[in-house]
């Protein structure tokens, strides 16, 4: 119930902060930036299925970065941002597409005479996910030394597994029937957020500067927070960013999933005009 609360709050400020947009002076130029990047996270998490006659039991989510990289199909991570006078607005999504096989096989004998028999098991997984994230924002200090805005807003998840198999073999001389087929979740998490973003620049001219991030939301999640910090170089173009980004869920009692994170570096190019 307080994370219901929590998060009919966040849509209150949410509304609230495009609404005291409508505000603006005319004569205030718009801010523009957008931004690529990419994020190498490692995924962790565990999961919870009922168990025959009672109790519940899960395995752990253990996937390290190298391995995301191996099985990455398609990816696509940007966001962008405007502002005009001390309001504005904010959106960054991160889609991943990913995708792997396995291939298998095992010879045995069955019965007296030892008939042998062979199977043959091909297995394909597929993962889609996106996660987007779309705020208005407040600038409550904006200062040549350092920026901080306040974000109120909405995040998406969906998650979308595909798994794939495939059974062939033979009894002897004879094929068994193939058997084959398809199994598709998808999931789909919307949570209001809030939090604050900003930058600290660094030396008299101000060309390095410290990027932060931290939101805190919930919804259709029980709790849901994300952080990032890192560090970087201002050009005449816009600037370059190394950082270090968390992402968390924590999903409700009849989830099969109960938690996920994402955790990792991330670089990013970001132009502005």
């Amino acid at each position: 119930m307080k994370y219901n609360k929590l998060g009919l709050a966040m849509c209150i400020v949410a509304i609230a902060l495009p609404l005291a947009a409508q505000a603006q002076t005319a004569n205030d130029p718009w801010k523009m930036s957008a931004s690529i990047y990419m994020w190498l996270p490692s995924l962790g998490g565990t999961t919870e299925f009922a168990r025959p006659g009672g109790g519940t039991a899960g395995p752990s989510i253990d996937v390290d970065s190298s391995k995301i990289i191996e099985s990455l199909k398609m990816t696509f991570m940007g966001n962008i941002e405007g502002r005009k006078g001390a309001y504005g607005f904010f959106s960054d999504v991160a889609y991943v597409n990913l995708g792997n096989s396995k291939t298998n096989s095992r010879d045995f004998t069955l019965g007296h005479s030892g008939l042998p028999v062979d199977l043959n098991a091909d297995l394909s997984l597929d993962l889609k996910a996106t996660a987007w994230t779309t705020a208005g924002t407040y600038a409550l200090v904006s200062k040549p030394e350092y920026a901080l805005d306040l974000l109120a807003g909405a995040r998406m998840l969906n998650i979308k597994p595909t798994l794939g198999w495939t059974f062939t073999g033979n009894i002897g001389a004879t094929p068994i029937p193939g058997r084959t087929g398809t199994n598709v979740i998808e999931k789909t998490n919307w949570d209001a957020v809030i939090g604050v973003k900003g930058r600290a620049n660094i030396g008299n001219d101000r060309k390095w500067f410290v990027p932060y991030y931290l939101d805190l939301g919930a919804g259709n999640s029980e709790l849901t927070w994300q952080t990032s910090a890192g560090l970087g170089y201002q050009f005449g173009w816009g600037s370059m960013t190394a950082s270090w980004r968390y992402l968390d869920y924590q999903f409700k009692s009849d989830s099969a999933v109960r938690s996920l994170t994402l955790n990792g570096p991330a670089l990013a190019a970001t132009w502005q005009w």
